[in-house]
């Protein structure tokens, strides 16, 4: 490995001599490494160098076109705030094959915290302020000009629907212990999949959006707590405003971690959920239309529906989507987030009068 860091530093004409290099293990797709590299004065300067799972990312270089266009936009609009930098080889490409044709990209290592999880709700209304600010950044870009890297990746609908096929195949014989939650995501499949079929009917505005709005895809100054920037766009695509929303409370709000086993853990903190609403719709109140705004308590029921989806759909296939520690790790995944769906069903009424009065109070200011 360190023969193939090496050669990928030199592609993308990196300063000095290669140092360490440490894997980074957050993250379910792709594989990543802090690297350091030291010049002849001693001083080392870090970056961050990814492998790219081209399994789930079939068009990686389509990915690496739409972040050049996201982040020029924001760096020409906002000179004088951080953004992030991706490096460049001799020929002007944001990504090289090493020589197993894996696909790399560099970017500048940035010092700063993330959060996995957060008690603390100044912190979670400024990741909500975060993700709120990125979609104003963009709310003037053209989102014709970005691939759809991931076709249908947040179409929840047509999520359920393949689900329901591979129930019918069956083709790991794993359906059988499964029913439960098969019968609850069937029970509530109209429902998850509303908003992306009126999405399709021209419903909802077209936004260019994060798509991966977890609160580990912002950066934070570790002293001030302040956001920084952020990160992961490999999903930034056209899509809907609400679902950004929606999977930010879903990770955000959830009382325990994604894959909790113990599901008694599991429900949906309603002061999490206030906090970032009230850094988000601060950002956004003025641009999202109403019927977005009324959707937003739903798109947050929908995504995590999904997300379920999602896992029981790579149990039921074999598991190769998702990287896992343990043989039932996705079901215990689906089962997560099966139980965060339903008490997000029971809260309803209180999340959208929080919602309400949070898009009031913004407008007032």
């Amino acid at each position: 490995m360190f023969e193939t860091i090496r050669k990928i530093g030199e592609a993308f004409r990196l300063p000095g001599t290669l140092y360490t290099f440490d894997i980074i293990t957050n993250g379910n797709i792709n594989t990543t490494y802090r690297v350091t590299y030291r010049d002849d004065n001693g001083n080392t300067k870090a970056y961050i160098f990814q492998r790219i799972n081209t399994v789930v990312f079939q068009n990686p270089v389509q990915i690496m076109h739409n972040i050049d266009l996201v982040t020029s936009h924001i760096r020409e609009k906002y000179p004088n705030e951080r953004t992030l930098h991706f490096h460049h080889t001799g020929d002007g490409k944001n990504y090289v094959f090493d020589d197993q044709n894996c696909f790399w990209r560099v970017m500048n290592w940035v010092e700063s915290i993330t959060f996995d999880t957060c008690d603390d709700l100044s912190v979670i209304a400024a990741t909500g302020e975060a993700f709120g600010r990125f979609q104003n950044q963009l709310s003037d870009f053209d989102g014709s000009q970005l691939y759809e890297t991931i076709p249908d990746f947040h179409n929840t609908k047509k999520r359920l629907d393949t689900l329901f096929e591979h129930v019918a195949q069956d083709p790991c014989g794993r359906v059988s212990g499964v029913m439960d939650e098969i019968e609850y995501i069937s029970s509530v499949r109209w429902k998850a999949g509303e908003l992306s079929v009126r999405y399709a009917n021209g419903e909802f505005p077209v936004r260019v959006t994060h798509n991966d709005t977890k609160s580990n895809n912002v950066l934070f100054d570790r002293m001030t707590k302040m956001p920084i920037v952020v990160i992961d766009l490999d999903t930034v695509m056209p899509g809907m405003a609400m679902y950004d929303f929606g999977d930010a409370v879903r990770f955000i709000a959830n009382t325990a971690a994604e894959d909790e086993p113990e599901i008694q853990r599991v429900y949906f903190d309603t002061a999490k959920f206030r906090a970032f609403c009230k850094g988000f719709i601060g950002e956004v109140s003025q641009g999202l239309t109403q019927p977005e705004i009324d959707s937003l308590v739903l798109a947050s029921f929908s995504i995590t529906v999904e997300l379920a989806a999602r896992f029981l759909d790579d149990y039921i296939t074999g598991d190769k989507y998702f990287k896992i520690n343990y043989p039932q790790h996705n079901l215990v995944r689906t089962r997560c987030q099966l139980a965060l769906a339903k008490d997000i069903m029971r809260k309803q009424a209180e999340l959208e009068w929080i919602v309400r009065e949070t898009v009031k109070e913004a407008k007032e200011k």
